[in-house]
């Protein structure tokens, strides 16, 4: 992907830039849409500020929304090819295409574990992680509260949609 230019995304028409960007939050383009109302952008902090307060702003169904259109780390999606390409990147680079069958044996028991607990998917930001990494994060906070999972699930997604303008927005 080429990374586009400030000038230009702020040009975009509205139509276009949810085509550009409406896949940033994981199968979730209102949130693109909602920070296209956000424009112009002064800066790339700034249209990242916008999606995350597009998510923040989101009522309590929304966000729920946003969070289970998330897959499960080294789950079945990314077995059976069905990540979006941003996911499979994302897994590929903290090595979560390259497990044993012990540790994908593990993940697959803590996403059970996590989704039977707070019925969403575990989110976590994966860049510059290790699967051990991810591994702790699972374990430490598979026993939060829900309302600390749910918020720590929402800040993890803001990250992900973080790291992906940052890949995507020059300036």
């Amino acid at each position: 992907m080429t990374p586009t230019s400030l000038a230009a995304i702020n040009a975009m028409s509205e139509a276009d830039f949810i085509a550009a960007f409406g896949g940033i939050a994981e199968h979730s383009p209102w949130v693109a849409e909602a920070a296209a109302a956000k424009r112009p952008f002064a800066s790339r902090g700034a249209m990242i500020e916008a999606f995350q307060a597009a998510i923040g702003d989101a009522g309590a169904g929304a966000q729920r929304a946003l969070l289970v259109a998330h897959p499960d780390l080294a789950g079945r999606a990314a077995i059976a090819g069905g990540l979006t390409d941003d996911s499979r990147r994302e897994q590929a680079g903290a090595g979560l295409d390259r497990l044993t069958a012990e540790e994908f044996a593990r993940f697959t028991a803590l996403n059970t574990t996590y989704r039977e607990r707070f019925h969403i998917p575990f989110i976590f930001a994966v860049r510059g992680a290790d699967k051990h990494k991810i591994l702790a994060a699972f374990e430490s906070r598979i026993a939060n509260a829900p309302d600390v999972e749910f918020a720590t699930a929402l800040e993890q997604v803001c990250r992900i949609v973080a790291f992906r303008l940052e890949d995507r927005v020059i300036g």
